[in-house]
């Protein structure tokens, strides 16, 4: 995040640039960034926006893999100050159904999640100390994923309709989702986009504009996708790869 930050500074001089910590220190953050409610990190975020005299007059916010959907989450909560413009590089806002890969693959701490996932994502002690469960969304147990997903089932409006979600939402000037075309991280990719799996099923997927969730307008992302509000880039590459030639190309004018 240390480059992405300095990357901005580059390529827009002067500009505040807060990069979000989740812990007193990196090693906290990293540890955070698997076990803490997601629900908390958000609500923890919120807090730290809200107290920066820098943004009190709004801001654009950009999330990477995980983080894309939990600064949506933020967007839907946490209306003040203002998020004017949200990317979400690489963040998987439908959800997955798979972990081939992990940060860190090398460590214990990813065949630890596999074996959590496996023994039951939906379960209570799981839900609320594995952040990948609390956007593990099974397309084969879409009523128990809506049950008891604890955070993206609530900020999917899976459940029900909270307007206050939707007009939130609506109010970004502009929602860019990247996808990588070569991701071997996040399954099924096209999350990335806001698409998944087609219910009762692990192998066709559907773009946005054919799930349930666009044509009943549950976010409000049909009427933001008509107004010219969501930008759905796609960068050749693996998981969060990209070259400062593409952010600068294709990412710095939505901060601009």
């Amino acid at each position: 995040m240390g480059y992405v930050r300095d990357m901005v500074r580059r390529g827009i001089p002067g500009a505040y640039v807060l990069s979000l910590r989740i812990g007193s220190s990196m090693v906290q953050d990293v540890e955070n960034s698997f076990f803490m409610n997601v629900n908390d990190q958000v609500s923890e975020v919120c807090s730290q926006l809200a107290k920066n005299p820098h943004l009190k007059g709004g801001y654009n916010a950009m999330g990477f893999s995980q983080g894309g959907q939990f600064l949506r989450a933020v967007a839907q909560r946490c209306p003040s100050p203002p998020m004017f413009t949200l990317i979400s590089v690489g963040g998987q806002h439908q959800g997955v159904y798979g972990f081939p890969r992990c940060p860190g693959e090398s460590s214990h701490i990813c065949d630890w999640i596999r074996k959590m996932l496996d023994l039951g994502a939906y379960s209570q002690a799981v839900q609320e100390h594995l952040v990948q469960a609390q956007y593990w969304h099974d397309p084969l147990k879409e009523e128990e994923y809506r049950k008891k997903s604890i955070f993206l089932a609530d900020i999917n409006q899976e459940r029900g309709i909270n307007e206050t979600y939707k007009k939130n939402l609506m109010a970004l000037k502009k929602f860019v989702m990247v996808k990588f075309l070569n991701d071997t991280m996040v399954d099924p990719p096209i999350s990335e986009w806001f698409g998944f799996y087609k219910s009762g099923q692990a192998k066709d997927t559907v773009p946005l504009q054919e799930t349930l969730l666009y044509k009943e307008d549950r976010l409000g992302l049909q009427e933001m996708d008509k107004a010219g509000k969501l930008a759905f880039l796609g960068v050749e590459g693996d998981h969060l790869h990209f070259t400062e030639g593409w952010f600068y190309a294709h990412i710095l004018p939505f901060l601009q």
